[in-house]
């Protein structure tokens, strides 16, 4: 009873962090203590008004919690444009990488594969996804707004804009480290391997079977998966049954958890993709000033990238430091499995988000 009335005691002229000295501008009494005199960058300051004036709850030395798309470099070529944030320049980013890429109308994601397993989110209009399992099954289908796809590592895919406009998603690597600009295309093996071993196999070469695909129905195209138009039945190729596998999750059919006053959240794991092995994701959306409740995750890190609004977010380790970041669209949050956090729309529009977790089921 004695030692806890006088830490109340010792705390009852201030706010927030209970250490000493306490922490933040409210519990600053010399006014020249807020003050920032030396060079800035205003629109930065204004966006991360958190980091400029931390509320009092949080204790310093915490890692970094935030990044953006916004702050990398696009790497823009004529089928479209792509940037990522992995763990080179994100060091908290230790299990999940981020790409966000745009694809012109018919612009080709060539074929390629992984060593990480990728998992997407398409934001924006119309895109055609083709995957190859191990046993050489094709699986083609059209994704829109809001579907999911993944893709497991070392399975060749490709990916297509449709309509007047292309198409733009965000995708999650199960690896920190992943990096989408050294993926092994299938023109770059090609372009390595000697011409007469590659003809022994490519007898067809030089025929355009891609030629108008941005236009032909999603039917023909599974077709031309299912065996190449320039193939015969002579050819040393056999044609595999459709692929058993679902590689794509459409968010019509996504459960809808918790829907209450503070928003909806859409699950996508193991559970109702079977696919997917690796990354569990929710779509969060929350209205103005609600908050998506304080809570943990006992078995994965989360990413968390934001699409739409303002969320403020505050995140506490087991060692009792707490660090408070304001996100915008585009920009990447990250929080290491075991850490307390909450989302708060601090916007004027509804919040939307999407949190990926490095394993099949959702926790905390």
């Amino acid at each position: 009873m004695g030692a806890a009335m006088t830490v109340s005691a010792a705390n009852a002229g201030s706010f927030g962090n209970p250490d000493e000295p306490p922490e933040g501008a409210i519990n600053a009494k010399n006014p020249a203590s807020v003050t920032d005199p030396g060079p800035q960058d205003p629109a930065i300051r204004d966006q991360l008004q958190s980091a400029f004036s931390p509320p009092p709850t949080d204790v310093g030395g915490m890692p970094q919690i935030w990044s953006s798309f916004n702050t990398v470099q696009r790497r823009i070529q004529n089928g479209g444009w792509a940037r990522q944030v992995t763990q080179a320049d994100f060091a908290i980013s230790t299990t999940i990488s981020g790409v966000n890429m745009r694809l012109t109308a018919g612009g080709i994601r060539e074929l390629h594969w992984h060593q990480a397993a990728e998992w997407a989110l398409h934001d924006l209009r119309p895109l055609r996804v083709t995957v190859i399992d191990p046993m050489g099954r094709p699986y083609v289908a059209d994704v829109k707004e809001g579907d999911i796809w993944y893709f497991p590592a070392g399975y060749p895919h490709s990916l297509q804009g449709l309509g007047p406009d292309g198409c733009e998603f965000v995708i999650c690597f199960d690896d920190g480290a992943a990096s989408e600009f050294n993926t092994l295309l299938v023109t770059d093996w090609f372009a390595h391997t000697p011409p007469a071993s590659a003809r022994r196999k490519l007898r067809c070469a030089g025929q355009d079977v891609c030629k108008d695909a941005a236009e032909r129905p999603l039917d023909l195209s599974r077709q031309s998966a299912g065996r190449p138009a320039c193939c015969t039945e002579g050819d040393d190729w056999k044609r595999g049954d459709a692929a058993p596998t679902v590689h794509l999750l459409a968010s019509a059919t996504s459960p809808n958890l918790n829907g209450t006053k503070n928003g909806t959240l859409q699950l996508a794991d193991s559970s109702t993709f079977k696919v997917s092995t690796t990354i569990a994701a929710v779509v969060q959306t929350v209205p103005p000033g609600a908050m998506r409740a304080m809570h943990w995750h006992p078995n994965a890190d989360e990413c968390n990238i934001t699409s739409k609004a303002r969320p403020a977010w505050a995140c506490s380790t087991p060692a009792r430091t707490v660090l408070t970041m304001d996100f915008n669209p585009g920009d990447i949050g990250y929080v290491p499995k075991n850490y307390g956090h909450y989302v708060q729309n601090i916007g004027d529009t509804d919040m939307q988000s999407s949190p990926c977790s490095d394993t099949e089921f959702s926790g905390g």
